[in-house]
């Protein structure tokens, strides 16, 4: 076994056979107890040199090598590499994962692939759910254009060349053959054939092109790039099992249902549309039915009415006593919503409702601060600032998140940490595609209002290069008629340019400009006007992004359209046609010689969707063009680009739907046995070292039986107190850790007899596969076979025992690494 280590011979003999009915592990020291409480050796703490087989010394000239050959030995030994793989791998949920037992973890993935065939239900666009139910991201080969970088499930990437007429090696009849370029020659599979087994390859970020193309010859390549982009699923989908299953583990009472809500809802103007009368169902039964917190995505939208979905909402929960907070991410917005809100709940004079934004005084902000404390606010409207450490809630029951996408990492983190206690409710027109994603996987519970109200006519979209010439023609169409006009840059610089050339144009008619850095009162007067219609033309950034409701402003001008992405458009675009008058929106772009590919594609998806209603189907393709960066984090990039973005995420809808299957049991670890005949002397030198070693074995027991994050927390401090331990008491370390191991990997025996080793086990053929996928030393990996409830080993020869303990202990590290892509319950 040439990769195994050699290892150093003790200075003691090796005893005992060890299993839970053998002794507590100190009573295997054969040392005199008067030791234990002789003189103790403080100094030996920081000159003792460990070396192989040796007890510690100290001498003048070996204590200034310790702490160098310490480090050295620290950084490279077994025990310090598993336990640096363990927090880098399974990360701090592990540690704080709530307990659950068997029943329980059944119960919930069920609860779980319910979930995820009604967000499959819900998908909307021209894929369709084929195979049994599984979802489908193949492509059509006719959509593919000469160039095109395709995956062929079984081959792997390649560049699409065309369709042809051909023969067939079985036919004289000519049929369509798909022609594919891969790095070592062309291959051609039938129309049909293509049909089922090519996807696109997108990549996750702006550049298209694959690192290499696959080569016909040689699969073997392509199978561990699509075996590492399987194990990343594997951790997505379980990372998400265990916030899900944290979610559904939190409990509140259900909120009455009381004849004032039927009342309240009477007071809406307008007759729902049946997109809008389910989410009014679906949220009512989240609050008044369910005793887990809601999390549901409301898309919809500029205009479809989910601002009454949520206003429906929040006085279920206030009229029950509870606080309502409604989030939005401008103050622009923030006081359109405290706007209506106030408006709506006038005729209630017991609930107050407050803003909190920079607009206000300091005096006024504190007053705010202190009634919500108190209780005496009801609903609090405001920006990013309602998330800070000084706004403490009385009793907070409901959070209303507008337009997610647009919080930064930090803000999201902290409304993600609502969502353990309260019902929130997220409303948006083009969710971010994270959002979406849990939507559709059924993580996250989704209505989507795809119907626009009957007065609503569709926005007219034209895109075309720059021209200041169509610029005066569209201003002076809309003004002819007596409308407004928004007209968008994507930066501040440059407003005053804009402002200059229009004034020139149009001298008798108001124009002023808009932007988030002005001072508070400046803005919101500037604001007030253009909605009261005294301004009529606003030149502005996209502060005006969200929620703006102007009646009267039917045409928007967005320049240099290409440094905004997909939703930012879509939602600028949503600004206008609020009314039953015909709306326009004039997108100009630069030169397009000079946009990029991405920019391109980002334009045309934009033209595809000019229909009402497509918002969510204009997310889905914003994920295609943007990447996974912003969606799984950007440690997983790299993992979609292995396979692509449409396989990955087909083999991610495929690992959902077996989500039962990919769960291992854990063994109580005292039913652990370890039948190898290796028990080490611990040298009386160190025994007499330890501060109290009877206690310290004690603990290191405890430690193990506990969990991995305890034993890896007890070798610490021991190593941290005392140094490197000799290598008898690594050999005792090392198998609790395999112990510990073996019950966290569910093998509840582990046995050797001449080059055999045998480990029994409960977990399924299924769980070994996914496991030993994911291993990365081939050594292991292809020694291992699973028979009958059996994962056995038969190595090259015969090894010492301490040598084989070793082999044990690296073979499970490599299995225990696995874990969190597995659901451990």
């Amino acid at each position: 076994m040439g990769s195994l280590h050699p290892v150093p011979q003790v200075c003691t003999p090796l005893l005992l056979k060890f299993s839970p009915s053998s002794p507590s592990i100190w009573t295997l020291f054969t040392v005199n107890r008067s030791f234990l409480y002789k003189q103790r050796y403080p100094l030996l703490a920081t000159m003792a040199v460990y070396t192989q087989g040796r007890l510690p010394v100290s001498s003048p000239n070996t204590h200034k090598l310790a702490p160098k050959r310490e480090k050295m030995e620290l950084e490279t030994d077994a025990i310090s590499i598993l336990q640096e793989k363990i927090r880098r791998d399974h990360g701090k949920r592990e540690a704080t994962r709530p307990g659950m037992d068997s029943q329980e973890a059944d119960m919930y993935i069920q609860l779980v692939k319910e979930q995820q065939q009604r967000g499959l239900q819900k998908l909307k666009g021209d894929r369709e759910c084929k195979e049994g139910g599984v979802f489908s991201y193949k492509v059509d080969p006719y959509t593919l254009r000469s160039g095109d970088y395709v995956v062929h499930k079984k081959v792997g990437v390649g560049r699409f060349v065309g369709i042809k007429f051909d023969v067939s090696r079985t036919s004289t009849e000519p049929i369509e053959f798909v022609f594919i370029e891969y790095a070592d020659g062309m291959a051609k599979l039938p129309v049909k054939q293509a049909t089922r087994m090519l996807y696109r390859y997108n990549l996750p970020n702006e550049t298209k092109k694959p690192r290499t193309l696959s080569k016909l010859s040689d699969t073997s390549a392509w199978e561990r790039r699509k075996t590492k982009g399987k194990v990343a699923i594997q951790k997505m989908v379980v990372d998400l099992m265990e916030l899900y299953l944290h979610r559904l583990k939190q409990k509140r009472p259900p909120y009455p249902r009381s004849p004032a809500m039927a009342e309240f809802a009477s007071q809406f103007p307008y007759e729902p549309t049946p997109d809008q009368k389910q989410a009014f169902i679906d949220v009512e039964k989240d609050l008044t039915d369910r005793e887990t917190p809601m999390d549901r995505l409301i898309c919809g939208d500029v205009g479809f009415g989910k601002t009454e979905v949520a206003l429906r909402a929040i006085f279920c929960v206030v009229s029950a006593g509870k606080q309502a907070m409604v989030l939005a991410p401008t103050i622009v917005l923030a006081k359109q919503h405290f706007d209506v809100i106030s408006e709506r709940f006038s005729k209630y004079p017991s609930i107050k409702v407050g803003l909190l934004s920079r607009f206000q005084g300091k005096a006024e902000k504190e007053e705010h601060l202190n009634m919500i404390k108190k209780g005496d606010l009801d609903i609090i409207v405001g920006t990013h600032s309602l998330l800070g450490n000084r706004v403490v809630y009385n009793n907070l029951g409901l959070l209303v998140v507008d337009e997610e996408q647009r919080f930064g990492v930090k803000q999201k983190e902290k409304i993600a940490s609502f969502k353990t206690s309260v019902d929130v409710l997220t409303l948006s027109a083009t969710p971010i595609p994270r959002t979406l994603y849990l939507a559709l996987t059924g993580f996250r519970d989704a209505s989507l209002i795809s119907t626009p109200p009957p007065e609503r006519v569709p926005i007219k979209t034209h895109l075309s290069a720059f021209g200041k010439e169509k610029v005066i023609a569209a201003i002076r169409y809309e003004l002819d008629r007596g409308g407004q006009v928004f007209y968008v840059l994507p930066r501040i610089k440059g407003l005053e340019e804009v402002m200059d050339f229009l004034k020139q144009s149009f001298p008798d008619v108001d124009i002023a400009i808009a932007h988030g850095k002005q001072y508070s009162k400046q803005l919101e007067e500037t604001m007030e006007k253009f909605a009261q219609g005294e301004i009529k033309i606003l030149i502005c950034t996209n502060i005006v992004e969200s929620g703006l409701d102007i009646q009267n402003a039917n045409t928007i001008i967005i320049q240099d359209v290409q440094q905004f992405g997909l939703a930012q458009l879509y939602q600028l675009r949503g600004r206008v046609g609020r009314a039953d008058r015909e709306a326009y929106a004039y997108l100009f772009y630069p030169d397009k010689s000079l946009l990029s590919d991405q920019a391109l594609e980002r334009l045309a998806a934009l033209e595809e969707c000019r229909e009402l209603g497509q918002g969510f189907q204009l997310a889905e393709r914003d994920m295609g063009i943007r990447g996974f960066g912003t969606i799984f984090g950007e440690q997983q990039t790299g993992d979609v680009g292995n396979v692509g973005i449409d396989l990955f995420f087909e083999m991610l809808f495929e690992s959902l739907s077996k989500v039962e299957e990919h769960r291992v049991v854990s063994v109580p670890y005292q039913s652990v046995e370890i039948d190898i005949n290796i028990n080490p002397h611990l040298p009386s030198e160190y025994i007499n070292y330890l501060e109290n070693p009877m206690e310290i074995i004690s603990d290191a027991e405890k430690a193990a039986e506990k969990d991995i994050w305890s034993l890896m927390q007890f070798t610490e401090n021991l190593r941290r107190q005392y140094g490197k331990e000799p290598y008898s008491m690594e050999i005792l370390l090392k198998k609790l850790y395999v112990r510990r191991m073996a019950a966290d990997l569910g093998i509840n025996r582990i046995h050797a007899s001449g080059k055999m080793v045998g480990m029994e086990t409960r977990m399924s053929k299924r769980v070994f596969k996914l496991m030993t996928d994911s291993m990365i030393s081939d050594v292991h990996r292809n020694s291992l076979i699973f028979e009958g409830g059996q994962i056995r080993a038969e190595l090259l020869l015969e090894l010492p025992r301490e040598q084989l303990l070793n082999w044990i202990f690296q073979c499970l590290a490599e299995l225990h690494a696995s874990l969190p892509a597995l659901i451990k319950y």
